[in-house]
């Protein structure tokens, strides 16, 4: 009699633990699928915050410079966020602008390479990176490898400057007198000292 009481126990026992590891397993599939889904939230957020300051960014170029042609990347497609094609009352295509938007945590230096390839593709004469975050030392807008960098403020201040320098440097181009190389003329211009100081006092 004892010794069926203890086999009855033992099953007991067994079934106790065969029921408790059942519930660790459900336990650790559902703190799984918690932080699975955690991980898309967070994801999803940060591109609806990528894209909500891509359409600010279209949206400020079109209300500010209404002869101009806003050119929007569709989603997947290859290059930059958006393309600005600079026209005025009296000049057609004074130059153009790629614009890319990046809105996460880390600064990654492959996105100046790629912006330089998306500026390729479409002839423009100025990149912008627009990002929230700055790469190691840089704490405001500057030229990094030939990429103006700054924060959304700092692109609504400069935006204005960068537009009028490529309208300045068309109007020397279509001169009698000038007929210097056109990347040369905007790279002088840009690190003169008006520009630069015109830089400093957007960004102050």
């Amino acid at each position: 009699l004892e010794e069926l009481a203890n086999e009855k126990l033992k099953e007991f026992q067994q079934a106790q633990e065969l029921k408790l590891k059942e519930k660790d397993q459900q336990l650790s599939q559902l703190k799984k699928s918690l932080e699975d889904a955690k991980r898309k939230a967070e994801q999803g957020s940060m591109q609806i915050q990528g894209e909500v300051q891509e359409i600010a960014i279209e949206e400020w170029l079109e209300n500010q410079f209404p002869f101009d042609t806003i050119t929007e990347v569709k989603k997947g497609a290859f290059g930059a966020d958006c393309i600005q094609t600079i026209h005025t009352r009296q000049m057609q295509n004074c130059g153009v602008i790629c614009y890319e938007s990046k809105n996460t945590k880390a600064w990654s230096g492959a996105w100046i390479d790629k912006l330089k390839q998306d500026m390729l593709k479409v002839n423009a004469d100025i990149g912008v990176l627009v990002t929230s975050v700055y790469p190691k030392g840089m704490s405001r807008m500057g030229f990094v490898d030939g990429i103006w960098v700054c924060s959304l403020d700092e692109f609504k201040g400069s935006s204005s400057l960068l537009r009028e320098s490529l309208i300045r440097i068309n109007k020397i181009m279509q001169s009698q007198e000038n007929r210097s190389d056109k990347m040369n003329l905007l790279y002088n211009y840009m690190t003169g000292n008006e520009f630069s100081m015109q830089i400093r006092a957007i960004v102050d």
